[in-house]
């Protein structure tokens, strides 16, 4: 079992997206999907639950579309993950209560892990430019 499925990659993914730009800056799902590399029509149904989540607010008709509405840095991983997927379970209960534990303290890791905001994934943006990429 993956720990986040496409749902919550795809999510976190255009969430990043609108988060690198200006508040209240608006993009059509064409334009999240072109920039991120998801499907359009799965981007929608992603788009719905955020926007019912209330990380996204959408405007409709003529210069409508999609933007954040919170702050970056008020819009923690871990709350996207949950809209999209649900809770995030490591395993379900297993027979040894030493292996247990050790999932407990794996989950709470996670848990840490995704209590970064939009706005800090910028940082990682940062590593990256500062690393080699080879393109073919």
């Amino acid at each position: 079992m993956a720990l986040i499925s496409s749902k919550g990659m795809y999510g976190l993914s255009a969430m990043y997206e609108l988060s690198k730009h200006e508040m209240g800056t608006k993009f059509t799902a064409s334009e999240i999907s072109a920039s991120t590399n998801i499907p359009s029509g799965y981007l929608e149904q992603l788009l719905g639950k955020l926007k019912k989540a209330g990380f996204v607010e959408s405007i409709r008709g003529a210069g409508g579309g999609y933007k954040l509405a919170l702050e970056p840095k008020n819009i923690k991983l871990y709350d996207i993950i949950l809209a999209l997927e649900g809770h995030i379970r490591v395993v379900d209960d297993c027979n040894s209560d030493i292996l247990n534990l050790f999932f407990n303290d794996i989950k709470s890791d996670i848990g840490d892990s995704l209590a970064l905001s939009l706005q800090d994934l910028g940082k990682y943006q940062n590593r990256y430019n500062n690393t080699l990429h080879y393109d073919i």
